[in-house]
């Protein structure tokens, strides 16, 4: 499936001055001269003097494959094209703003000076013969807006001439056997005046926006102006964060508040790497270049972070939802926080700043695994590991010997994560691996049911629960199979292999159109039944553990508990509907940004004309999703014990809230203590209560986010629960 890449240079000249209209200058259709080499090319090709009457010509786009170009050849590494084009009035250009649709990777200049590059790293000019980095679409056929990037005026000012100036591309492909190869592109001027000296823009030119304001925070990120951002290793950046607290309007001119430092930068993503709006890895750094751990959003503190950029998903919230949906079983899942993303001066959406899976405090695990951990105790925990794609890099510690579910072809890998594998020793790597093949043989024996000899004392059963009813509430077709995560607690904290933390629901919740992905009926777990044998398959355990009565027993008891409170279907209703409410503003200027709105974009099961109509397909999609699962989760549940206090004497309400939430009791307490506590367990609120039937906690000024009330009463009954703050 073919997905429109374009990408965009913004950039400022001279004074800031208001643009009265944009004219395209350069349009893929003009004649171009272009050279398909068969040895190396003088370095000086790119500059205005170079001679090029030796080069053919022919009108862009320049490639083969995809019937979406106007100049054809062969199959080749790369193709290199020049235009000349005239500038009238150097005072009239306020900005310019280049467009390349292009498979596999690109290098930009503007008479011999780089203005960019994507997906290919070399120093100075890639030689002829390089390939790319990696795959990537060229698909302008499909719709969609592009990204853009802003360059220092200073660069503009300095490089483009008055009168003749010269456009120059290298494209280079992914091998000699790939099937297609492309390179379509424009340049587009901002004219501060009434004159018309170019030409009109193409039809699905949308042109950038000034962005002041916004009541999400505001992440400011400054690569230097020249760099592009590849997708390894990080570069040199700086990241400012104005956040002036929940309900408070951030400006672009506010002081840099909640972080104001350097950081690495690095693109990442695998699917998702090919849209059009890029996802970051972010390192924050002290003034020397050292990682620093710090709490950004009062999340725990670390050094790693991801800003996870929802393209298409066009709700912009369904990690978000996940990941909430993954704290209300009271258990980590990464912490997020909305925000409105500014790179190099130029507008990039709406964005989740969200934490990275680690062993950290506050996040996964207690202890620290260091290479001379070999034996007792230390040797037992904590890893992280996870089943994944490879893209990002083999980190496969070793490969299953058991396959896939009933039926199902291929492997599984299990691949380290934390720690990577090249910090294991040997020592770790086959305890970890003994201990999982233990775990496996057991839960693919004969006895495999039984409490004692079967899996159940390698696990933490109630976690693999929890992340199979989140996965499954979802229909997450990249759940159990990509992005799935397992930790190993230390011998001294348990031992147990648990399940989670959850991570990448963006093709969830009905966003996926192959696989079943969009049908509110039926298991992700029979992911071969529905999808066939190509590409990853889920591992054996999760379809094997739902055999086991017990294991249906409680996941029955536990649906039905979570459905009783925080998944009950207008809980969850009333929090999609919050969250869209606090994003109304900033979609409106995400989807100016990226007009994808009414257009498919890979693999939407749904595409809405507005993004109302995206949040209501998202609410009926999860009511009629959790009707399925009500009348057809697997064993019974005729046993539920529903705490009295926690469902009908103790009330909280409301349950979201963004001002005053209620804590009432049916009868006089003479003694009670309510505390509220962040995720982290911090203690935010204490009060002592006496002689009362009732009282309030102000949230108004707690950041959005999920909360834990404690009630004791002078019963010595302890009630618990989950507060959603908006």
């Amino acid at each position: 499936m073919k997905l429109l890449i374009t990408f965009a240079i913004l950039v400022s000249f001279g004074a800031r001055s208001a643009v009265d209209h944009w004219e395209t200058v350069v349009y893929e259709s003009d004649t171009w001269r272009y050279l398909v080499p068969t040895s190396a090319v003088t370095s000086t090709w790119n500059t205005l003097a170079f001679n090029d009457a030796s080069w053919s010509t022919g009108p862009g786009g320049f490639g083969y494959g995809d019937g979406d170009d106007a100049t054809t050849f062969g199959v080749s590494a790369s193709c290199y094209q020049r235009i000349i084009f005239s500038i009238t009035d150097l005072s009239a250009i306020d900005k310019a703003i280049f467009n390349i649709d292009y498979d596999d990777a690109f290098v930009a200049y503007l008479n011999g000076v780089e203005i960019t590059r994507d997906n290919i790293t070399s120093v100075g000019q890639p030689p002829f013969s390089q390939f790319s980095d990696g795959l990537h679409e060229a698909v302008m056929y499909t719709g969609g807006y592009p990204n853009q990037y802003t360059l220092d005026a200073a660069f503009l000012s300095a490089n483009l001439n008055l009168g003749n100036n010269v456009l120059c591309i290298q494209t280079h492909n992914e091998s000699t056997v790939s099937s297609d190869m492309s390179s379509r592109a424009f340049l587009s001027l901002g004219i501060n005046n009434t004159s018309n000296d170019y030409g009109p823009t193409p039809a699905w030119f949308v042109p950038p926006f000034d962005f002041s304001s916004s009541n999400l925070p505001i992440v400011v990120i400054d690569t230097y102006l020249s760099m592009t951002i590849p997708d390894d290793p990080k570069i040199d950046a700086t990241m400012g964060i104005i956040y002036n607290g929940e309900g408070v309007i951030n400006n672009m001119t506010d002081p840099f508040n909640e972080y104001n430092g350097d950081i690495g930068i690095e693109r990442r993503g695998s699917s998702s790497g090919g849209f059009a709006k890029k996802q970051w890895g972010l390192e924050t750094r002290d003034p020397a270049g050292n990682s620093a751990n710090v709490s950004i959003f009062n999340m725990a503190y670390d050094n790693d972070w991801v800003l996870y950029a929802p393209y298409s998903d066009k709700s912009l919230l369904r990690n978000v939802l996940s990941y909430k949906m993954g704290w209300d079983t009271d258990r980590y899942a990464p912490r997020t926080k909305l925000c409105e993303v500014v790179l190099n001066g130029e507008y990039q959406g709406v964005y989740v700043f969200t934490e990275k899976i680690k062993r950290k405090d506050g996040k996964v695990g207690n202890n620290d695994l260091e290479p001379w951990d070999v034996s007792g105790n230390e040797v037992t925990g904590d890893y992280i590991l996870k089943v994944d794609k490879t893209t990002a890099g083999n980190s496969t510690i070793w490969t299953s010997s058991y396959p896939p579910y009933t039926g199902a072809p291929g492997l599984i890998n299990i691949q380290a994560h934390d720690p990577e594998l090249d910090s294991l020793v040997p020592a770790q790597m086959t305890y970890i691996e003994n201990v999982f093949t233990a775990f496996e043989a057991a839960l693919d024996g004969p006895n495999f049911a039984d409490p004692v000899l079967g899996y159940a004392p390698f696990v933490d059963m109630g976690s693999y629960i929890d992340f199979m009813l989140v996965n499954e509430f979802g229909k997450n077709v990249d759940g159990y199979r990509i992005s799935t995560y397992f930790h190993k607690k230390r011998f001294s904290d348990g031992g147990e292999l648990v399940a989670g933390p959850l991570w990448d629901f963006n093709l969830a919740w009905g966003n996926a159109n192959y696989c079943d992905g969009g049908n509110t009926a039926g298991w992700e777990i029979d992911f071969y039944t529905i999808c066939g044998g190509g590409g990853l398959q889920n591992p054996f355990w999760f379809e094997k553990m739902v055999q086991d009565p017990t294991f249906a027993h409680d996941m029955n008891c536990r649906w039905q508990e979570m459905r009783m409170g925080a998944w009950h279907t207008d809980t969850l209703s009333a929090y999609v509907d919050s969250m869209a409410a606090y994003l109304e503003e900033a979609q409106t200027r995400n989807f100016q940004k990226w007009s994808v709105l009414g257009t498919y974009l890979w693999p939407n099961n749904y595409v809405g004309a507005t993004y109302a109509e995206e949040i209501a397909y998202l609410k009926t999609w999860i009511t009629d999703r959790a009707a399925w699962m009500d009348a057809n989760m697997f064993g019974t549940c005729d046993d539920l014990a529903v705490d009295e206090n926690a469902y009908s004497r103790l009330r909280v309400f409301p349950n979201p809230s963004d001002g005053v939430v209620n804590i009432e009791f049916p009868t006089e307490v003479s003694n009670a203590q309510v505390m509220l506590y962040d995720a982290t367990g911090r203690v935010l609120v204490t009060q002592h209560l006496s002689n009362t039937y009732a009282t309030k906690l102000d949230v108004s000024t707690l950041p959005a986010g999920m909360y834990t009330y404690k009630v004791i009463e002078d019963t010595n009954h302890t009630t618990t629960g989950k507060l959603s703050v908006n």
